[in-house]
């Protein structure tokens, strides 16, 4: 063989001669691993701004410079401000980026295991944890829908799904379904906003909230609490 010729040794193709099978495309872990960061970086950023300076001071701008991305990654992720604030608020209620459903996490497993009130005090703490995340965007997401019809669209939209999980809850919580009258009390009681005005705008404690949000849960499916449940 004469150095620097090319050989005539065969190449498989998956195909044989004349294949038209599509070549696969190779994808970089690395890559990957860096694009999540970043999604990950600009979500993070998202989450912080607009839970502190709330819908109409938070620019894509702002959350780009907090991130350490362009404007234009932004964009191309979440096609808009509203969109971004929409995918801050899954990372919030969760808080993580992980596509695990919160119906499929552990302390939502919780609710239905011990006895009543055990599982009544895991659905305030799962409540109180999310709550805790959410305070800030809720206020955001209100902002947007009072100036912005798409915002107000989705957040009505968020609020139904929030009122179904919590009837699925609520049928973990009493091994049967829950009436509809417990289910709207219960979706009212576990809102970002009760929370922003007990914890946040009075200065409760989140351990004096959630044994008043226990003992509420309790009332709404029919059980009288415990006598200091009740109390702060």
């Amino acid at each position: 063989m004469t150095p620097g010729a090319a050989t005539s040794l065969p190449v498989e193709d998956g195909g044989g001669a004349g294949s038209t099978a599509p070549k696969r495309a190779y994808r970089s872990p690395l890559r990957a691993q860096q694009a999540a960061q970043t999604r990950e970086a600009v979500l993070r950023a998202a989450v912080e701004l607009f839970s502190a300076d709330g819908w109409a001071a938070t620019g894509i701008r702002d959350v780009a410079r907090r991130a350490g991305v362009s404007v234009e990654t932004v964009y191309g992720r979440h096609g808009s401000k509203l969109g971004l604030l929409l995918a801050a608020v899954d990372v919030g209620v969760v808080d993580d980026t992980e596509p695990q459903a919160l119906a499929e996490r552990p302390a939502v497993a919780a609710l239905g295991v011990g006895t009543r009130r055990d599982r009544a005090g895991a659905a305030a703490r799962v409540s109180s944890s999310i709550n805790g995340r959410m305070a800030g965007l809720s206020r955001a997401l209100r902002q947007a829908a009072a100036v912005d019809a798409a915002a107000a669209e989705r957040l009505r939209e968020l609020e139904e799904r929030r009122r179904s999980d919590v009837a699925t809850g609520l049928g973990r919580l009493l091994g049967a379904p829950a009436t509809d009258e417990a289910r709207d009390a219960v979706w009212a009681l576990t809102s970002a906003e009760v929370y922003d005005l007990l914890v946040t705008s009075s200065g409760w404690s989140v351990a004096g909230y959630e044994r008043w949000l226990t003992a509420e849960i309790l009332h709404a499916v029919g059980e009288a609490p415990a006598r200091d449940e009740r109390s702060m």
